[in-house]
């Protein structure tokens, strides 16, 4: 779950683990997520590879008094990766290059077998003492989560993103910065399409600089959101645009040399071109806190309030309230151990049913524990175990359920 806020937000990085539904999804990522750290500082091109195998014992997220698709309600797959990493600086100009495939094969719902592909190019840039910023596309196919519809069938998701940010440091106290990003998705399954949508965000701001390292300032921004498909409800077409703007204050706030405190919020307002009711505005944003007592020893935690969309036919969005708390502890020099519980509410908005309740709301918890063992600068084992709950929204059909993932993962950087 988010642990920290990017300094830079519009600069994403490759998630190496994101390719399958559910928990599955975090619980390869923990076991791939540290491969590019292994890039020794003078290197610049390298490759790597892993294998994997994980066992979900609810992979549908069926609600639990669900016999399953075939009786079944649980499998296992494996997972091979191969990737490459380049990452060059040329005088103040820096390059980061990312690639990745994955093919997953089922043990029984062999439909769902699919080839991942996670690719990533970033340009950051520096213009003598004064100007920087990045400019960069992101590319990532994996099959959907399944939280939010059932189905036993195979849905690929494409997340495709392009963005560039500036910054100018006008003082050496102060810092104007500016951004765009569109993002669009697309689904594979023929009845998800009506989730194909593109968003697209501009932003500015300002950020004041003291000697301390802190730093405190204010982000306008506007994201426009359109769906590429229309849904048809009652006989009718809907249109489910929209748009949200943003008045936040960003703060970086480091405390003490073992505590740092960084924060997003603010002000938020979501407009519908078809809202129901009304609109939706209020209070949005995320402050999350890192902790280290000891050296070999961290914390972090973090809380939020924010609007989000959801695959869902009846709803465009949520507001999602959550908290979490995350541990990691370096037990000895090659061994690391991570923990992590969270806890998310939300409420459906923007109902494009007239009739639906206004008060819809579901809860998920998670709670994962995985261990990591680095016996070579080049070679890594992980396992995972991780546990969900969800209350469900009956309206919706997304009963309550318990669901356990298991998984070990090795890679290999060579």
């Amino acid at each position: 779950m988010p642990s920290t806020l990017p300094t830079h937000p519009h600069r994403p990085r490759l998630a190496p683990g994101a390719i399958v539904p559910g928990a599955v999804a975090l619980a390869l990522a923990m076991g791939a997520a540290a491969t590019p750290a292994w890039a020794g500082p003078s290197d610049a091109l390298h490759v790597y590879g892993g294998l994997g195998y994980f066992y979900d014992d609810n992979l549908f997220r069926l609600e639990d008094a669900a016999p399953g698709y075939d009786k079944q309600r649980s499998d296992s797959a494996r997972q091979s990766v191969a990737g490459v990493i380049f990452d060059k600086t040329y005088g103040r100009q820096r390059i980061e290059l990312q690639g990745k495939l994955s093919k997953v094969a089922y043990s029984h719902f062999q439909q769902l077998d699919y080839d991942g592909k996670d690719f990533q190019g970033t340009w950051n840039w520096q213009l003598g003492n004064h100007l920087e910023g990045s400019l960069g596309a992101t590319y990532a196919q994996s099959l959907a989560p399944y939280t939010d519809f059932q189905s036993r069938e195979r849905n690929l998701r494409v997340q495709r993103r392009q963005f560039a940010d500036g910054a100018w440091r006008m003082h050496p106290s102060w810092r104007v910065r500016s951004a765009v990003a569109r993002d669009k998705f697309t689904y594979e399954l023929s009845t998800q399409r009506y989730n194909d949508r593109t968003q697209d965000t501009v932003e500015a701001g300002f950020d004041y600089l003291p000697r301390s390292g802190s730093s405190a300032g204010l982000v306008a921004r506007r994201l426009s959101g359109k769906y590429l498909n229309r849904r048809i409800i009652g006989g009718q077409v809907r249109n489910n645009d929209y748009e949200q703007d943003e008045l936040k204050a960003r703060v970086v706030w480091r405390a003490t040399p073992i505590l740092t405190v960084q924060g997003l919020a603010g002000y938020a307002k979501r407009k519908n071109a078809e809202s129901g009711p009304h609109d939706v505005s209020g209070f949005n944003g995320r402050v999350t806190a890192d902790f280290s007592p000891r050296q070999k020893l961290r914390f972090n935690t973090a809380l939020w309030r924010e609007f989000a969309a959801i695959d869902n036919y009846y709803y465009t969005f949520s507001l999602n309230r959550g908290a979490s708390l995350g541990s990691a502890w370096d037990a000895m020099a090659k061994v690391r151990f991570d923990g992590t519980l969270s806890v998310e509410q939300r409420s459906y908005e923007g109902r494009l049913l007239p009739n639906s309740p206004g008060d819809l709301s579901d809860t998920l918890r998670t709670a994962t524990f995985g261990a990591t063992w680095v016996p070579l600068q080049t070679v890594q084992f992980s396992t995972s175990f991780i546990h969900q709950e969800r209350s469900g929204a009956q309206f919706l059909g997304n009963g309550s359920f318990k669901a356990n993932t298991v998984s070990v993962n090795a890679n290999a950087q060579f």
